[in-house]
């Protein structure tokens, strides 16, 4: 067929409608749907094509501006309660009150900024992901283009070595092998060849077809260009992950779900109190100010900024266990993991094809070492053996190894396969052996490997004839051989011992391996060369299981996961019998797996309860890991999805929270992500939960002290209003307690370590309020005890020196409150089981609010701003005395509490 004139090219496209299964086509139906044929398309036709269908590249979603990502870090309704007041602090002349608001504001959003700015960079990777370059048939000639003007109807070749510039329906192929892992999780290349293919051919079998941002591992071959740009496999993806909207995080929901109920609080508060006031006769400006008193009393002002600055210290932390932080809430999130949604290729095993028997006529070797390194043992049973002194091994070692395109090279970083995976693993094998190519004979022919006749030859010219050395699938080769290598020995092939070696072949292949049988035939003089003359009468030697070895840690990460009461999925590209293998040796339980094609036969109920007891998920798309996502979140549960591959960024964007692979992961899987395993370890996320939980207990811990405080400072104000006392603390005194003192401690026992059992007990219901009942009880509780304290100091001197009794209520406060700060290290276990010691940053914190208070105490400047007044010795020791029982009376409840046996049950924050 030669080049179509440009009107019937458009006619063709224009009647075909919508796009069809290309895979389910013949060359000839494609050739006529998109008006081209094997001299590909004129000049003129190109470009009519790129304006009609645009250039072959992904759309990009409008990427968020600096401005945008900073005005975001002003939706808490905590920050705008605490806008609001210091704009009525404005108003009513209390600027230094409201210029301490706005700093911490501020700084609030600035650390928020910093931490997001990377965020949205998913499309960019994609697009990097594309080729640059291609070569394309037009006019009959090859021509080198920008990989963006290639149009539906261009005939492209692609060669070893290349990413595939779009969608390609195969017309020929010469050893064309693809690995498409990034797309579809397959851990090996495809073979790819002409032909049609079933409708119901799921995306990673469909052998006729190389997609877009794959790339080539052997051969070469033409395709037809039939989808570009968005319409292909690839930017489907990227339209995928441009849909999926952001999940907010159950700590945003529950941090704004306070902040509305403490500006409620407040102003219900704030207005009965300036009622009472006013019928008082006291004035209407001394109330206002109370008013903002009370305001600024009951809303934590430090409680945002402890927030980020914990978070974003918990990223540090959690750095150091290879775990990458993208956004700060991530780490907060991780902690409350229900669900993780796993990869199975390069997460949980290594990617690196290895193996691990090898079967010959005579008897069974086991080859140990994982992965590319070419070190290892050869055993026979528990008995160590030289392969090179095994002849048969030997000759199965030596023709893998020559019928073989891959090679093995040491390079920065370690041990590194060039080829495709399966051939590299027979490469390493031969190497353990002591074998290489080195000394190879001269090759004359081959006889390459398609995915119908699933071998391939290389025939050698050796010293003592031409020899065909062949390699493939086991049973295809012993369909092939009238003879075996037994003992040394050729001996006939009996029918008793080909029985034998099928038996073995489906019971290898029943284990999960992945089967390489290998043969040889030396070749008669004056022999025609051709497939069936050559491929005949061969000399079987068995083969080879093969498999991607199990992370060492990943069976120690899957059971602490069990006992941390996280479920595991496995969700995978690869074949069913594999991921279940592998599931089972990882310690993973399931009843079966389920494949793509089960899927979408199944309801959305269906689904969820086989979820509750099948693990392993096989040959699934980017489109069923967000269905799975979708249903899992039905129960609330919270997702994490790990994943290094294009196939699934949108998975990772839409999951709780996403994580990926941070060597073998893809630019795509990254930026989709909230978190990146630096060291690809699936035990690192076991330490990222730990770290999660920790930090999630300690802003529950911190948060509880706040608001105690924040109730004592409520009820010494309110309190004082109700006995007809002056103003007992004025504001920019309660701003200094709440950002200053009550901050400094507060953000200190954001550091507290983790509790010795935090990795036993079950995910917190991301449903749950981060204060309940119980919760408001313990802090209503000692806030009134602190409040009832301060009115106390402040009553009996207040007739004598208000600015003296002012002072002494300020202080006694911040001492009162940095005892009780001891309380909320743990309400499970008492100081000395934590170890009074253990967390030497909050001792810090609390000597350096002391020192602090001295200062605004004896400094003159500070007690003009903050109406303070120089205290006695004396004055410092009654308070401390009178705050120490408040640390006694919550010793005494924790220890009555764990010899009751309530303690070791109980959360580990006052639930």
């Amino acid at each position: 067929m030669g080049v179509l004139d440009r009107e019937a090219g458009e006619a063709s496209i224009a009647e075909e409608g919508p796009l069809p299964d290309w895979h389910t086509l013949m060359r000839e139906e494609i050739e006529q749907r998109l008006g081209t044929g094997p001299s590909g398309l004129s000049t003129e036709e190109v470009e009519a094509r790129l304006e009609r269908y645009g250039p072959n590249v992904l759309q990009r979603e409008a990427r968020e501006t600096r401005l945008t990502v900073f005005l975001r870090q002003f939706k808490s309704v905590l920050i705008i309660i605490l806008i609001i007041a210091a704009a009525v602090s404005f108003l009513v002349g209390e600027a230094i009150d409201a210029f301490a608001i706005l700093i911490i504001v501020a700084l609030n959003a600035v650390l928020g900024f910093s931490q997001e700015w990377q965020a949205g960079e998913a499309i960019e990777a994609l697009k990097k992901l594309l080729v640059q370059h291609a070569v394309v048939v037009r006019g009959g000639e090859r021509r080198e283009i920008d990989a963006s003007g290639i149009v539906p109807g261009d005939i492209v070749v692609v060669e070893m070595g290349e990413r595939v510039p779009a969608d390609l329906f195969i017309i020929e192929a010469t050893s064309l092998q693809v690995d498409e892992a990034p797309l579809t999780g397959e851990s090996s290349p495809v073979n790819k060849a002409p032909g049609s293919l079933p409708p119901e051919t799921p995306l990673a079998e469909r052998s006729n077809m190389a997609f877009a941002g794959t790339t080539v591992v052997n051969g070469r071959g033409y395709g037809i260009a039939v989808a570009t740009g968005m319409k292909t496999e690839f930017g489907k993806i990227a339209g995928l992950s441009q849909q999926v909207a952001d999940v907010t995080t159950p700590l945003a929901r529950q941090m704004d779900r306070l902040g509305r109920d403490l500006g409620l609080i407040a102003i219900g508060i704030a207005v009965l109190v300036v009622i009472v006031g006013l019928l008082q006769q006291r004035g209407f400006l001394e109330m206002f100010l109370i008013g903002v008193s009370l305001a600024v009393a009951v809303i934590p002002e430090g409680l945002p900024a402890v927030v980020t600055l914990t978070l974003a210290l918990g990223i540090k932390s959690m750095m150091r266990r290879n775990c990458l932080i993208r956004h700060l809430p991530a780490s907060e999130t991780l902690g409350a993991v229900s669900v993780i949604c796993t990869d199975k290729t390069g997460t949980l095993t290594r990617n690196e094809m290895t193996v691990v028997r090898v079967r010959t006529p005579g008897e069974e070797v086991t080859v140990t070492g994982a992965g590319y390194a070419p070190e290892g043992e050869f055993l026979v049973g528990e008995r160590t053996i030289d392969p090179l002194a095994d002849p048969g091994l030997r000759q199965y070692l030596r023709t893998v190894l020559l019928c073989n395109h891959a090679t093995l090279a040491l390079e920065e970083g370690g041990w590194r396969i060039f080829g495709t995976p399966t051939e590299g693993a027979l490469v390493v094998a031969a190497a353990k052996a002591g074998l290489s190519r080195d000394d190879a004979p001269e090759t004359v022919k081959e006889f390459s490997f398609n995915s119908t006749r699933k071998r391939m030859t290389i025939i050698y010219r050796e010293d003592e004839g031409d020899v065909a050395y062949v390699k493939g699938a086991p049973e295809v080769l012993l369909s092939l051989s009238s003879r075996a290598l037994l003992a040394g020995s050729v001996v006939p092939l009996t029918e008793d011992l080909r029985a034998k070696l099928l038996a073995e072949i489906e019971e290898y292949a029943s284990q999960g391996l992945r089967l390489l049988g290998a043969a040889y035939r030396p070749l008669p003089a004056g022999l025609e060369w051709t497939e069936d003359s050559v491929e005949q009468d061969l000399i079987f030697l068995g083969f080879a299981g093969i498999v991607d070895p199990p992370r060492p840690e990943a069976a120690e990460a899957i059971r602490l996961c069990k006992s941390a009461g996280i479920d595991v999925i496995m969700i995978t590209g690869d074949n069913p019998l594999t991921a279940y293998t592998i599931a089972k040796n990882l310690g993973l339980s399931s009843e079966g797996a389920l494949t793509g094609a089960d899927l979408e036969s199944m309801s959305d109920e269906d689904l969820e309860r086989r979820l509750r007891t099948t693990k392993v998920l096989s040959r699934v798309t980017a489109e069923h890991k967000l269905r799975v996502i979708d249903v899992l979140s039905k129960d609330q549960a919270v997702i994490a999805m790990t994943g290094d591959g294009v196939n699934d960024a949108p998975a990772l964007k839409k999951a709780s929270i996403g994580i990926a692979m941070g060597i073998k992961g893809t630019d795509v899987a990254k930026e989709s992500s909230d978190m990146v395993l630096v060291d690809d370890n699936f035990a690192s996320i076991v330490a990222g939960v730990e770290e999660g939980r920790r930090e999630y207990d300690n802003i529950s811990r911190f948060t509880r002290y706040l608001l105690s405080s924040n109730v004592g400072e409520l009820v010494a104000i309110v309190g004082g209003i109700l006995l007809g006392l002056p103003l007992i603390l004025i504001p920019v005194q309660i701003l200094w307690i709440n950002l200053v003192t009550d901050g400094l401690t507060a953000l200190a026992l954001g550091l507290e370590p983790a509790e010795r059992d935090v990795m036993q007990r079950k995910p917190r219901d991301p449903g749950e309020a981060i204060l309940t009942r119980s919760a408001y009880l313990v802090i209503s509780i000692l806030g009134i005890w602190l409040g009832l304290l301060t009115i106390y100091v402040f009553s009996g001197l207040y007739e004598i020196d208000l600015d003296r009794a002012r002072t002494m209520a300020f202080t006694g406060l911040i001492i009162f409150e940095l005892y009780n700060v001891l309380n909320f290290r743990s309400f499970r276990f008492p100081l000395h089981q934590i170890g009074f010691f253990s967390n030497p940053t909050l001792l810090l914190a609390i000597l350096g609010g002391l020192a602090l208070q001295a200062v605004v105490v004896y400094v003159p400047i500070f007690n003009t701003f903050l109406g303070t007044a120089p205290l006695t010795l004396a004055d410092w020791g009654l308070l401390a005395l009178l705050g120490l029982p408040v640390l006694i009376a919550g010793e005494a409840y924790k220890v009555i509490r764990l010899r009751a046996g309530k303690g070791a049950e109980a959360p580990p924050v006052p639930a």
